[in-house]
Formats: C-alpha cells, structure tokens, sequence
C-alpha cells in the first residue's frame, strides 16, 4: 500500500511538471520579484500588466490589433503553404529541376525578411500587400526546406518495391513519396507559422498603423510599458495556442504519417 501510495505520489508530481504549471509559478514569481526594484515604465509587474490587458480589451484597441495581426499571419502563412509544399516536393523528388531551382532559392533562404522591407514597400505599397508578402517569403522557406528533407528521407526500398510491382512513376510519387514526407511537411508548416508571427510583428513595428505589432511599438510615445507587455503577453499566447492546435491536428489527423 505505501508503495503504491508513493508510486501515486510520484505520478501525480510528474504530471504537475509536465503540464508547466511549475515552470509558470517560477517565470511569474521572478518577474514580479524583479517589478518590485523597477518603476513601471521600466519593468511593469504582472499585476500592471494585466490591468493594462484588462484596459485595452475594455476600450477595444486589443481585440482590433489582434484581428489585425491574425488576419495578416493567416494570409501569409497558408499562402506560403500553397506555393511551398508542391515546389518542394518537385524539387525534391525531381533532380534536374533540383539542380535548377535550389541554388537560388537557397541563396535568398539567407536573407531575412525585414531587409527586404523597403523593397516590398516600394513594389506593393504600404498597405496589407507588403505585410502579407513578407509574411509569406519568411514562412515560405521553413516549409519548403523540410518539405524537400522529407522527400529525401523517402525510404528508397519502398519506392523500389512500387516500381517492381508495376507502379508508375507518377503512382509512385503521390503513394510513397508524398506520404513518407508528410511528417516533415507538417513540421516545416509549424516552423513556417512561427516564423510568420515573428515576421507580423517586426513588419508591423516598421510600417504598420495597426495590430500588436503597431501596440507595443507605440507603447512607447505613451511611456505605457505595460502596454507593451499586454502586446507580448497576448502575441505569446496566440503562438502557444496556434501550435497547440496545429499539435492536436498533427496528432488525431496524421499520426498513421508518423506525425507524434
């Protein structure tokens, strides 16, 4: 009995620290201890912060910038989705077109986003077309580089079984290929995700007049630090929960492509 109560005990410990309640308590712990030497406008606390997130869903302006930014990343992000995933699997089931494509691609996967912001400015505007075009180049190569991995990794005695049992090449590709590279694809569209939220933002601190991107760079004319805080509490939190969803996905939906 006592042993099973220990076993019990130990369980129920694990659980806590896997389901990160404990390292919450800590990070919350150590940033409210730390606001305690700081005024607000440098280190707002916890409870600052959410009194100003509380504001702001009062007077409307988190909920507009929020839906600002979503709409944006959406855009982007499943646009690079399209585009990314058949280039990458023709580039990587396909050598000549390999040979052909990937050096230049691969060539601008080294240039960040944000440099490319005044040419976007110049060749779509300043309004959502240079936003969701950058957000699509810095989600586009996460996705197509592991979409090509995946190919790559394609076991190469199943599409040797396929092709001695009569398959055609084309069968071959859409039964074999596509499927082994699953798993890889799904990883590169959440890499592709986050690189998007990350790219919203920075584009929306450089040009934009709106979304959370916008809030916690003008935090600063206001000297509301909280405010910035709210912005990058309320942006962690929408990443956290996108990728929760897209796991939960991955899980029930993908889990016979090897997705875990």
């Amino acid at each position: 009995m006592e042993n099973t109560n220990k076993k019990s005990s130990v369980n129920i410990g694990q659980k806590i620290l896997k389901c990160g309640i404990v390292s919450w308590i800590i990070i919350i712990t150590i940033w409210g201890l730390g606001s305690l030497a700081y005024d607000e406008y440098f280190l707002p606390s916890p409870k600052e912060t959410i009194d100003s997130l509380k504001l702001l869903i009062q007077n409307g302006t988190l909920g507009g910038d929020i839906a600002a930014s979503v709409g944006r990343v959406v855009k982007g992000w499943l646009l690079s989705i399209v585009f990314a995933v058949p280039l990458g699997l023709l580039v990587g089931n396909f050598k000549p077109v390999r040979w052909l494509v990937e050096p230049i691609l691969s060539f601008f996967r080294f240039v960040p986003a944000i440099a490319l912001t005044t040419l976007f400015l110049m060749w779509f505007g300043v309004g959502e077309e240079s936003k969701v075009a950058l957000i699509f180049y810095a989600a586009f190569f996460p996705i197509f580089v592991n979409t090509i991995a995946g190919v790559a990794s394609t076991d190469k005695s199943l599409i040797e079984a396929a092709s001695c049992m009569g398959a055609k090449k084309a069968r071959v590709f859409f039964t074999v290929v596509v499927p082994s590279a699953v798993a890889n694809i799904y990883t590169g569209i959440r890499l592709g995700l986050s690189s998007a939220i990350i790219c919203v933002i920075a584009a929306e601190m450089l040009v934009g007049s709106d979304g959370l991107g916008y809030l916690i760079n003008s935090s600063k004319l206001y000297y509301k630090t909280s405010w910035a805080f709210a912005g990058i509490v309320t942006l962690a939190l929408i990443g956290f929960t996108a990728d929760r969803i897209l796991q939960f996905i991955g899980k029930k939906k993908l889990k016979h492509f090897g997705v875990k």
